[in-house]
């Protein structure tokens, strides 16, 4: 079997774009996320050594949670122009580097990866999924971790891998409880409102003392303790659990439609050469064996599967 790294598009690239400088080519094009998105998805490589890579981004939000909770997302702020000049040649970059991409019009890139995780892991391979949402923590089990950033807070911790021992570490709940503890406490990035007041301490309590499930929770509402959060839950028990339709992710989405490709090493020292991205540009001249003897060895091989996979169900997935 295989290593997979599945790579969470849009998380990442805000992470790469707020945590580098504001650096720009000549002309003004803003190319530092684009620094960081390479230099990135280069770590990770050398630091998981994947047979194969998929990079997952959204086309548009969910219709399914929108059609739910009209409000779903809506307290983002748009993207930043700066960084939505860059996603295009993200794209473009991680063509070039030889890494699939998804998208799917009107399907959230969190539930295509996820289902697409479940499934590669009861198929027997290891998957590492890399983002910071942690939506991910509830599909962590044998097979499936979670490679987190560095927090901006102790950048010097660099990147961590998330195991279910660490789910339940960091939230006080396994991964098959992350979906109901969210539904208590809510997820401010979805906008998704919890009961007011709980916090992350009460909500993994409740869990542990009353099943594991907010129904289990709903059904114990008389018997809650701190006793002033009774009358609460009761009374928010539809919002908890469309909550918890809200936070649980579609494994049940078909397989996504992938294109392999083969990296194209002069293409990509081009590309970094016309974003005037000098040093990632030699970086990737040493790495690739680009401009150097032919007889050398390329740093990274082809990002292909061990075997051909399954034939996919046909559905409209854009492949960037």
């Amino acid at each position: 079997m295989s290593k997979w790294l599945l790579v969470d598009g849009f998380n990442l690239a805000y992470r790469c774009f707020h945590g580098m400088p504001e650096l720009t080519r000549s002309d003004g094009f803003p190319t530092g996320a684009l620094h960081g998105w390479v230099k990135s998805l280069w770590k990770l490589i050398d630091l998981e050594k994947p047979d194969s890579t998929l990079v997952f981004f959204d086309l548009g939000e969910s219709a399914d949670r929108v059609a739910l909770h009209a409000e779903y997302k809506a307290q983002r702020k748009p993207m930043p122009d700066p960084l939505r000049q860059q996603i295009e040649p993200i794209k473009v970059l991680t063509r070039a580097m030889g890494l699939a991409g998804i998208e799917v019009q009107g399907v959230e890139s969190d539930d295509l990866l996820a289902a697409e995780a479940v499934r590669l892991g009861r198929d027997g391979h290891d998957v590492v999924i890399v983002s910071s949402d942690k939506d991910f923590a509830q599909i962590v089990d044998d097979r499936i971790k979670i490679m987190l950033p560095p927090p901006s807070a102790n950048p010097k911790l660099g990147w961590r891998l998330l195991d279910a021992a660490g789910v339940q570490e960091k939230f006080g709940v396994p991964p098959s409880q992350i979906a109901h503890y969210l539904a208590l406490v809510g997820d401010t990035s979805d906008n998704i409102p919890g009961v007011d007041g709980v916090g992350p301490k009460t909500a993994s309590k409740w869990l542990a003392e009353h099943g594991g499930s907010v129904e289990h929770v709903l059904s114990r509402a008389t018997e809650l303790k701190p006793e002033r959060f009774r009358e609460a839950v009761a009374a928010s028990a539809e919002r908890i659990r469309l909550n918890l339709r809200l936070t649980t992710l579609n494994l049940a989405l078909p397989p996504v439609k992938l294109e392999w490709r083969t990296p194209q090493p002069e293409e990509l020292v081009r590309l970094l050469d016309s974003f005037e991205m000098r040093s990632t540009a030699a970086d990737a001249r040493r790495r690739y064996g680009v401009g150097v003897q032919s007889d050398a060895v390329p740093a990274v091989s082809p990002a292909k599967p061990a075997s051909e996979p399954k034939q996919p169900v046909e559905r409209q997935t854009e492949l960037f």
